[in-house]
């Protein structure tokens, strides 16, 4: 078994143990308008949560943005975290995951909205054509079957792929063991391919 970790400034504590989830604490004491205690959830977790977002995005002016988007719904919505349902950490960084991958799908609306001007407005070479609409068919047949997934399969794999997390920190962020989330990975991948009617 894994020894505690130490990982943006708090103990992350060994599977099944009871210590306290400090940054679920602090949410908490944020929903009650404690702003000393937002300004230490931001100390804690903005680093982290930035280098998830620039995982995604790639950008980083847009990351900082969608950064700045995070912590203001982590301040609005600090009431609606659960401490039962999992960890402060963990909530914030699904937070800034969720974010990320809006961000990537407006930004990919507005590309196509260019892109159906663009045609209107001027030839375009046929292969270029084609190969633009078959990235974009298979960015959606991948999108579709993902949200075909149950949740947890569609979290791991979301968090491992698009958010560039090893198995190990997967299990750490959603408070499950790492055996399952291996679990829930093999089964998303298979029902994935499943899904795309792609063989193994």
């Amino acid at each position: 078994m894994m020894d505690a970790m130490v990982i943006d400034g708090f103990d992350l504590p060994e599977e099944g143990s009871d210590r306290v989830d400090h940054v679920g604490d602090l949410i908490q004491r944020v929903a009650a308008g404690d702003r000393d205690a937002f300004a230490e959830v931001y100390d804690a977790l903005s680093a982290r949560a930035f280098g998830l977002i620039l995982r995604v995005l790639v950008d980083r002016a847009q990351s900082e943005e969608v950064l700045q988007e995070v912590f203001l719904e982590v301040w609005q919505s600090a009431a609606r975290f659960t401490p039962k349902r999992g960890q402060g950490r963990s909530w914030v960084l699904t937070i800034a995951h969720r974010r990320a991958v809006d961000r990537v799908r407006s930004s990919q609306s507005s590309v196509d909205r260019d892109v159906r001007a663009g045609f209107r407005d001027m030839d375009v070479a046929y292969d270029n054509v084609s190969e633009k609409v078959e990235m974009k068919i298979e960015g959606r047949r991948v999108v579709d079957a993902l949200a075909a997934l149950p949740d947890a399969q569609k979290e791991a794999l979301t968090l491992a792929y698009f958010g560039g997390y090893s198995q190990s920190e997967i299990a750490t962020l959603v408070g499950a063991p790492l055996g399952t989330i291996k679990t829930r990975m093999r089964d998303g991948l298979s029902r994935l391919r499943m899904e795309m009617g792609v063989d193994k």
